[in-house]
């Protein structure tokens, strides 16, 4: 299959993008950064997805997955407007057979920068959109909405002990996923399943359920 995932060049992007290319298909990449894959079977497109005019000319695309985004940074510009650009430019049309979004946890939870929460909120509702216009293709749209995953976005948390202690004292599972975790979701959600569509799927190791019942002993 020809599949493209954007933001490739690390973490869970870069982490999609090796596990689809170690099951033998056609993987696409689109970040602005250098590549960071060395495979025959990837291209790499060094573009911003916000500068539309300028996006590469890439057809017959199956999946689409878009995990580009960042953090208290032009938020609702790349993780929300840049995302739905992409999506109806490549992902729109007969040859479709998945796409999948990569949002938050906190689109869930609200537990965020604020402008951070509203994009992933917004990918959320955009996914629903998305499925109901896809079907028509026999296509799936989704959203995976990971909490804590180990990436160097989030080494200001990872390596300070205090902060660290805090987070875990919060997760149930006692630990973040790896982006090899999210990736062999990513493929689940757009290989293996045919039939759950327009769903978010939140991965945070129980964090955003955990709460304590008070009552009398």
């Amino acid at each position: 299959m020809n599949v493209l995932i954007t933001g490739t060049s690390q973490g869970i992007g870069k982490a999609i993008a090796e596990l689809f290319l170690d099951k033998g298909d056609i993987v696409y990449g689109i970040d602005r950064d250098k590549a960071a894959i060395e495979n025959k079977n990837y291209t790499h497109y060094v573009c911003d997805i916000r500068d539309t005019d300028n996006l590469p000319d890439i057809s017959n695309i199956h999946i689409l997955i878009n995990n580009a985004g960042t953090q208290n940074q032009d938020d609702i510009d790349i993780n929300l407007k840049s995302l739905i650009h992409i999506t109806e430019k490549y992902g729109i049309q007969e040859s479709i057979k998945s796409i999948l979004n990569i949002g938050s946890a906190c689109g869930h939870t609200g537990a965020e920068f604020p402008e951070y929460c509203a994009s992933k909120g917004g990918v959320i509702a955009y996914t629903k959109n998305v499925a109901l216009r896809v079907a028509k293709f026999g296509a799936t749209c989704n959203s995976l909405d990971p909490g804590g995953v180990i990436t160097p976005l989030n080494d200001c948390v990872i390596n300070d002990a205090n902060l660290w202690q805090q987070i875990m004292d919060l997760t149930p599972l006692k630990r973040w996923a790896t982006p090899q975790e999210i990736a062999q979701w990513a493929y689940f959600m757009t290989v293996v399943n045919t039939f759950c569509t327009g769903q978010s799927i939140v991965i945070d190791g129980g964090e955003s359920i955990n709460s304590k019942f008070i009552w009398p002993e």
